[in-house]
């Protein structure tokens, strides 16, 4: 390493020592590998007309029931004007409808139809079985190992 490029200083986490280098090598895996396995996890879709932000909406309609375009933009972290797009869309397809809101006459709710609920479970459906063949090919330490990796992901992405 350069002089100019000072090596940054050893922490701790609950008194170990860090290689930094280590980590760096590890949090490279870590997102390539995630991110490949998150894109060929949404390619396993039932409906390919469908974007990944609008089978979102879908999902979250889906566990969550009616909501209104504020809530669904605020749920999926995007603003109201893009919700109020991806909503039509959704409608002019056929996946979801729109009623008035019974509280609040200035507000509508959005509901899954039945091809928008389908929709969701034939690709929760498909996504899970893309991961169970892949996951079967492994042997039982394999399975182990990704089972604890999963566990601290969670924790990982939980902070």
């Amino acid at each position: 390493m350069t002089s100019s490029t000072p090596e940054p200083p050893p922490s701790t986490v609950e008194g170990d020592a860090v290689d930094h280098l280590a980590v760096d090598r590890l949090a490279v895996d870590l997102r390539v590998a995630l991110l490949r396995t998150a894109r060929r996890l949404r390619s396993q879709k039932s409906v390919e007309d469908l974007t990944d932000g609008q089978l979102s909406v879908l999902a979250h309609l889906h566990v969550h029931g009616p909501r209104t375009p504020g809530e669904l933009a605020e749920a999926e972290h995007v603003r109201p004007p893009s919700m109020t797009r991806t909503v039509a869309a959704l409608a002019e397809a056929g996946y979801v409808e729109r009623t008035g809101h019974p509280d609040d006459g200035r507000q509508v709710l959005v509901f899954p139809t039945t091809a928008g609920r389908t929709a969701v479970e034939e690709t929760r459906a498909r996504r899970s079985a893309w991961l169970h063949e892949r996951l079967a090919r492994l042997d039982d330490e394999e399975r182990a190992t990704l089972a604890a990796a999963a566990r601290l992901l969670l924790e990982v992405v939980a902070e």
